[in-house]
C-alpha cells in the first residue's frame, strides 16, 4: 500500500491533528482519577441479589489437614453457601503452569499461612468475613521451610533451573590477577497496588459467566475459570476497563479471586463479588522474589572483568507460579550493561512455605541488575577507583565485546553516549570532588554519590506471548471504536494506542473511543507485562487501522477516478485528487458503497527465538537503556538518610507520548528506590507475614521523592521497526533506583576512607545502614 498518511511530525500547525503520536498527552482517565469518577470494579453498581464472598485461610505454614468442620460457618447469619475443594466441578487448580501444584482450595495439605481452604458466600460482606473465622480445622503440624539455609539443604525446587554459559568462567577467575568471592541478599517487595485484588461474576444463560476481574491477563483468567467450572473457554467472558495498579501482581494472582466468584455464581445463579481486606490480600498473594546471590569475579589490575560465576537462589514460595521465567530473567540481566568475557550464571528456584512469589515490575531483571552492579562495586574498591570508571571500562562494546551470556549480540548499544551525556549534564566529577571534601570536614553527616546504568531486554522470554490482537470499527458518522488485548493499570497504554489509531487515520483523538479490554472482542490476549503493552498492542491496532485505510483508499480511488497514490489522509479529511473530502463524509459514502469498515489487527514480534535448554538465542527484540545519578546524605549516628538530588536520562526511543513516558520514568524510579531502601518484608518463625498492612509495611510517599529531581528523555530512536520507533518504558526505569542504593553505599564507605566495599544489601533500611557503618569502622580499626 502506498504511504497515504500525512506525517504529523512534518505537518504545519493547521494540518497537525490533536493527539498525534509523539505528542505529550494527558492520561485519558487522569481527570477521572483525581475527581473520583473513574469506575473500578468495586464502583460497578451492584446487581440485585449480589453475594459477597470471603476466603477462609490457613493459619499454619505447613501442615496436614486432619479434619475441617464448617458447621458453624454454614450456620452463621447471612451465609448462603460454603465452598470447599469438593464443590469444584472442574479442576481444583488455578496455577498458570498447569502443573497441578496450586489448588483453588487446599485439600489435605496447607503450605503457607494465608492459603485458601474454603470460601463463604453471604448476603453482606461483613457477614461473609465474620463467618469465615468460625471454621474449626484440625492440623498435623509439619516443619516449615522458611529460610535459604533450610531450603538449600532440602534441595526442593519449584521448577527446573537454568544455566547461561559462555567460555570457561572458573578458569578465567582462577587465572585473573584479582578475585572476589562473596554473597549478597536482595529483599522482596509487596506490590501494594491501590486497588486490591477483586472480581465480580455475573451468571448468564447456558452456563455462561461474565467476570469483571482486576487482571493483567484476561485470557488466562478466562482459561482458569473455564477449567475450574469445567466449561469451554468460550463460555467465559472476562472484562477489565482499568486497574488501580498491578505492577505484575495481577498477572497470575487474579486467577484465585476470579475462579472463586465464578464458582459461586454458577452454583447459586446469583452475582458474586470478592474483595479481600488489604491484610488478607497481602497474606494470600505473592511478592517480588527475594534472592541470595553467591558470586565470584576475576579481574585485572585496571579493573577489567575477566570471569564471572553467579548462583542466584530465590525463595519462590509454595508453588511454581512464574518463578521459572522470573529466575531466568534474573540471569538474563545479571550482566546489566557489562561484558563478561567468560561467564556462568545459574538459577536456583527454591520451594519455601511462604506466599507463592510472582511477577513484579522488572520480572527478576532488577535482582539480576543488582548482582551485576555489586560486582562493579567490588572491583572498584579492590583496585581503588571510582565505581563509574569501572563501569565505563566494562561496558559492552559496539563492534566487539558485545555478546551476552545467552549468546545474543548487543546491536543497539547506546550506553556509552547516554552515560557520557548524563555524566556531563549532572556535573558528576565536580560534585564527586566537592562531596569528598565535604565528608572530610563533616564528623557525623556523610554524603554519597553514584551513577548507575540500565540495559534491559524487551520481549517475553516465553515466545508465544509476543503476539497481540486488536479490533477497530469505523462507524458511518466517522467515529472510531478501539479495542485491543492490552490492559490499563494506570500506565497510559490506552491513550498511547489511541494516539496510534488517530495518527493512522489522521483524525483528532477525540474521534477515537477507548473501550474496556474484553475476551469477547479480542481473544487469546497476552498478558500486559514485560513492558510490551504498547509495542504489541500498538502494532496490532495499527494493523487493523491500515486494513480499513486500504479499503477506503481503494474505494475513494475508484469512486473519484484517481490513482490510489493521490488519496492522502490529512487532518480530519482525505485529499482525493484535487478535492478534500471530510473524513466523516468519506466514511459515510464508503458505508453506502458497502465497504467493510471494521477490521481485526494482529502482530507478532519478529526476530526472536530462544532455546532454554541450550541457553542460547535471541530472547529480546531490542534493549532499552537509561542512567541515573543519585546523591544522598546519611546520619552516621542513626543510619537515617535523605535523598537530596537525582538526575535521570532515559531512553524511550521516539516516545509515543513523552508526558506519559516521563511519568513512568519518575514513578518507576521512586518504586525502585523504595524497594531498595525502605520496603521490608518480614516473616516470623512460624511463617506468618508480619508486615501485612500499611501500618507495618512502608512504601515511599510524596515527601520521600528527591528534593531535586531532574528527568530527561534521551533523544534516541529504536533501530528496530517498533511502533513509530518507540521503546518500552514500563519496567526499565525501576532499575534506575539502583543508583540510590549505591549512593548510600558510597556514603557508608566514607567512614573507612573508601578502602572497604560496604556490601550494603537491600533493603538498605536505616538499621542496615547503621550496621554497615559500624562494621566498616570496626574493620578499619576504629580510626576513621
Amino acid at each position: 500500500m502506498p504511504d497515504t498518511t500525512l506525517d504529523s511530525r512534518k505537518a504545519g500547525p493547521a494540518d497537525r491533528i490533536d493527539g498525534a503520536v509523539h505528542d505529550s498527552r494527558r492520561h485519558d482517565s487522569a481527570h477521572k482519577h483525581v475527581s473520583g469518577e473513574a469506575v473500578y470494579i468495586d464502583d460497578i453498581s451492584e446487581p440485585a441479589g449480589l453475594l459477597h464472598v470471603c476466603l477462609g485461610l490457613s493459619d499454619r505454614a505447613h501442615a496436614r489437614i486432619r479434619s475441617i468442620d464448617l458447621a458453624k460457618v454454614r450456620a452463621a447469619p447471612g451465609v448462603v453457601r460454603v465452598f470447599a475443594a469438593a464443590d469444584v466441578p472442574g479442576h481444583n487448580d488455578i496455577g498458570c503452569n498447569h502443573l497441578g501444584d496450586e489448588p483453588l482450595f487446599a485439600t489435605d495439605l496447607v503450605q503457607h499461612v494465608g492459603q485458601p481452604v474454603f470460601a463463604v458466600a453471604a448476603e453482606t460482606r461483613d457477614q461473609a468475613r465474620r463467618a469465615a473465622r468460625l471454621a474449626v480445622i484440625d492440623y498435623e503440624e509439619l516443619a516449615p521451610v522458611l529460610d535459604y539455609e533450610t531450603a538449600k539443604a532440602g534441595g526442593v525446587l519449584v521448577t527446573t533451573p537454568m544455566t547461561l554459559k559462555r567460555g570457561d568462567a572458573k578458569a578465567a577467575i582462577t587465572a585473573a590477577k584479582h578475585r572476589v568471592d562473596a554473597r549478597m541478599r536482595i529483599g522482596g517487595q509487596e506490590h501494594f497496588y491501590l486497588e486490591s485484588q477483586i472480581a465480580l461474576a455475573l451468571p448468564g444463560e447456558d452456563g455462561d459467566v461474565t467476570i469483571h476481574s482486576s487482571t493483567q491477563h484476561p485470557s488466562e483468567v478466562q482459561h482458569i475459570v473455564a477449567s475450574v467450572l469445567d466449561v469451554p473457554d468460550g463460555a467465559v467472558t472476562v472484562e477489565i476497563r482499568r486497574m488501580g495498579g498491578g505492577f505484575g501482581g495481577k498477572e497470575t494472582q487474579a486467577n484465585l479471586f476470579a475462579a472463586t466468584v465464578a464458582l459461586v455464581a454458577k452454583a447459586t445463579g446469583r452475582a458474586a463479588k470478592l474483595r479481600p481486606d488489604r491484610d488478607d490480600d497481602m497474606m494470600i498473594t505473592g511478592k517480588r522474589h527475594d534472592f541470595e546471590v553467591d558470586y565470584s569475579v576475576g579481574f585485572d589490575a585496571d579493573g577489567r572483568i575477566e570471569g564471572v560465576e553467579m548462583l542466584l537462589a530465590a525463595r519462590c514460595g509454595w508453588s511454581a507460579d512464574l518463578s521459572g521465567p522470573v529466575t531466568d530473567r534474573a540471569l538474563f540481566h545479571a550482566d546489566n550493561a557489562y561484558y563478561y568475557p567468560a561467564v556462568q550464571l545459574t538459577s536456583m528456584p527454591l520451594k519455601t512455605n511462604t506466599q507463592s512469589n510472582t511477577a513484579f515490575r522488572g520480572f527478576g531483571g532488577p535482582q539480576g541488575v543488582l548482582a551485576g552492579e555489586r560486582l562493579i562495586e567490588e572491583v572498584a574498591f579492590a583496585v581503588g577507583k571510582d565505581p563509574l570508571e569501572i563501569r565505563k571500562l566494562n561496558f559492552y562494546g559496539t563492534d566487539d565485546r558485545n555478546v551476552t551470556p545467552y549468546h545474543q549480540t548487543v546491536e543497539d548499544n547506546i550506553v556509552h553516549g547516554l552515560v557520557e551525556e548524563l555524566e556531563r549534564d549532572s556535573d558528576y566529577w565536580a560534585r564527586r570532588a566537592e562531596i569528598r571534601a565535604w565528608n572530610k570536614a563533616s564528623r557525623f553527616l556523610k554524603r554519597g554519590l553514584a551513577l548507575t546504568p540500565v540495559k534491559f531486554g524487551i520481549s517475553f522470554t516465553f515466545s508465544a506471548y509476543n503476539q497481540a490482537g486488536a479490533l477497530v470499527h469505523v462507524y458511518k458518522d466517522g467515529s472510531i471504536h478501539l479495542n485491543h488485548g492490552g490492559t490499563e493499570m494506570g500506565q497510559g497504554l490506552y491513550i498511547k494506542v489511541a494516539q496510534v489509531v488517530a495518527e493512522e487515520f489522521q483524525v483528532d483523538i477525540g474521534r477515537v473511543h477507548i473501550t474496556a479490554t474484553t475476551t469477547g472482542k479480542v481473544p487469546n490476549t497476552s498478558a500486559t507485562a514485560a513492558s510490551s503493552g504498547a509495542d504489541l498492542n500498538g502494532m496490532a491496532a495499527q494493523s487493523a487501522a491500515r486494513t480499513i485505510k486500504e479499503r477506503l483508499v481503494a474505494f475513494a480511488a475508484e469512486r473519484w477516478r484517481v490513482a490510489p497514490d493521490r488519496v492522502v489522509f490529512r487532518r480530519n479529511a482525505v485529499q482525493i485528487g484535487d478535492q478534500e473530502v471530510p473524513f466523516a463524509e468519506l466514511v459515510r459514502t464508503a458505508y453506502f458503497g458497502r465497504v467493510q469498515l471494521s477490521a481485526a489487527g494482529f502482530y507478532k514480534t519478529p526476530k526472536i527465538h530462544w532455546d532454554r535448554a541450550a541457553g542460547r538465542g535471541r530472547p529480546f527484540y531490542y534493549f532499552a537503556y537509561g542512567a541515573a545519578v543519585s546523591e544522598v546524605t546519611v546520619d552516621t549516628l542513626t543510619g537515617e538518610y535523605r535523598l537530596d538530588r537525582v538526575d535521570i536520562l532515559h531512553d524511550c526511543g521516539q516516545s509515543l507520548n513523552p508526558a506519559i513516558d516521563k511519568g513512568q520514568v519518575e514513578g518507576g524510579f521512586v518504586q525502585g528506590a523504595g524497594w531498595l531502601t525502605m520496603e521490608e518484608l518480614w516473616w516470623d518463625a512460624k511463617g506468618r507475614l508480619r508486615t501485612h498492612a500499611p501500618s507495618t509495611y512502608k512504601i515511599p510517599v510524596a515527601s520521600d521523592r528527591p528534593k531535586i529531581f531532574n528527568v530527561k528523555l534521551a533523544d534516541t530512536q529504536n533501530r528496530e521497526d517498533t511502533i513509530y520507533r518507540s521503546k518500552a518504558v514500563g519496567e526499565p526505569p525501576l532499575m534506575l533506583g539502583t543508583s540510590v542504593l549505591h549512593a548510600l553505599s558510597d556514603a557508608v564507605a566514607s567512614v573507612a576512607g573508601h578502602t572497604i566495599c560496604p556490601r550494603l544489601d537491600p533493603p538498605a533500611t536505616p538499621e542496615k545502614v547503621l550496621d554497615a557503618i559500624d562494621r566498616l569502622r570496626a574493620t578499619a580499626g576504629g580510626t576513621l
